[in-house]
């Protein structure tokens, strides 16, 4: 499976955007896709995934109430819509597979950058 996220960028606090995330290749045997996260300094923490076949969410509590997972099996793309960005959301963002076979997500994108200013 191969992932090509996009939609980065600057922006201000309380600002929106909208990220992006096309699948290629073994789409058929994703599980479950999911958002990541490392800001500078951080490990990388989980944001949001989201079942492919079902389209059940869950959030990390930092989000929650301001990002949206959603998908379209049609365009086998994953976004991400981030509201109310706050400074603390500064990170490189990454889209994330799960096959159904896995208890991991073991496919990657390549990270785009989101940078919140105050």
């Amino acid at each position: 499976v191969q992932l090509q996220a996009s939609g980065g960028g600057l922006v201000q606090a309380g600002d929106s955007l909208r990220l992006s995330c096309v699948a290629s290749g073994r789409t058929f045997s994703v599980y479950r896709m999911g958002w990541f996260r490392q800001a500078p300094g951080k490990e990388r923490e989980f944001v949001a995934g989201v079942t492919w076949s079902s389209g059940t969410t869950s959030y990390a509590d930092s989000v929650k109430g301001r990002f949206t997972i959603s998908r379209d099996s049609t365009k086998n793309t994953v976004s991400l819509q981030m509201n109310s960005l706050k400074p603390e959301d500064t990170a490189v963002y990454y889209c994330a597979a799960r096959l159904q076979d896995q208890y991991e997500y073991s496919y990657w994108g390549q990270g785009t950058l989101v940078t919140v200013s105050s």
